[in-house]
């Protein structure tokens, strides 16, 4: 009677795992037996993968990898990785149906009887596509903040870091106080001032202002490396990370000397 309780309390368990495995569209979870030949196959390996459940059960699961990942033997070490180590994660590229890519997170668990010996392996994927599209959208946005920032030669734009030294420098920058980057960059920005303002102690109030007040902006007279002064509007911005910390400042000079 007992026994009997027992094994109806572990079907229904194993029922409410399977429906647990088969509400999940985020993860492609399922089984492959110890060769990796795919044995089940849930909703979200189906929405991630594109083939149906009698497409893809009996068939190997090397069939998810790219050609040069097979030719490699990938399939096979990461079978070898999780049964010997108990586990297997890695991320890399793995193919649609319809042989498009995406960038997935897979963990490799090894399934093992009453008796530890191996039946075969769990496996998950997540898709970290947007991640990797977020990723190339933040790289290609601060490629084309670099070539502005490169392209402008009416302004000094340039980087501080936290102690007010040059961390890059701009064409604009190098035209109007003439150094080269290899000359100026890991220098202090206070050689850009005058004796008298660095007396004053100018360059380091400056810094603590944008810190404290968010900005920093005024006119004056600022030194080029050949010794002559222009007259120079000036504005500095703190430069924070996600965390809210500061990492450094922006630096932004037009040269008025003109309009002087």
């Amino acid at each position: 009677m007992e026994s009997q309780q027992r094994s109806r309390n572990s079907g229904a368990e194993d029922g409410h795992y399977r429906l647990l495995v088969e509400s999940i569209t985020d993860y492609a979870i399922y089984m492959l037996d110890r060769e990796g030949v795919v044995i089940s196959w849930n909703p979200g390996a189906q929405r991630f993968k594109g083939y149906l459940p009698n497409e893809v059960i009996g068939t190997h699961f090397s069939r998810f990898y790219t050609e040069q990942d097979r030719d490699d033997g990938l399939p096979e070490r990461a079978l070898h990785v999780a049964a010997t180590a108990g586990k297997f994660e890695a991320e890399g590229w793995r193919v649609r149906k319809d042989g498009g890519m995406f960038w997935a997170h897979v963990v490799i668990d090894p399934v093992r009887g009453s008796d530890g010996e191996l039946i075969g392996f769990a496996k998950i994927t997540r898709d970290l596509s947007e991640r990797i599209d977020a990723e190339t959208t933040l790289k290609r946005s601060e490629e084309q903040f670099r070539l502005l920032v490169q392209s402008v030669t009416d302004y000094a734009i340039y980087m501080l870091d936290r102690d007010g030294r040059v961390t890059s420098w701009n064409p604009g920058a190098q035209r109007i106080k003439g150094y080269l980057p290899a000359e100026i960059i890991g220098q202090h920005f206070s050689r850009f001032y005058t004796d008298e303002d660095r007396a004053n102690e100018e360059p380091r109030r400056a810094l603590e202002t944008a810190e404290r007040e968010g900005r920093f902006a005024k006119e004056g007279w600022r030194q080029r490396k050949d010794g002559t002064r222009f007259w120079a509007s000036v504005v500095i911005d703190p430069i924070r990370g996600d965390d809210g910390v500061l990492i450094g400042f922006a630096k932004i000079t037009r040269d008025l000397t003109e309009r002087e």
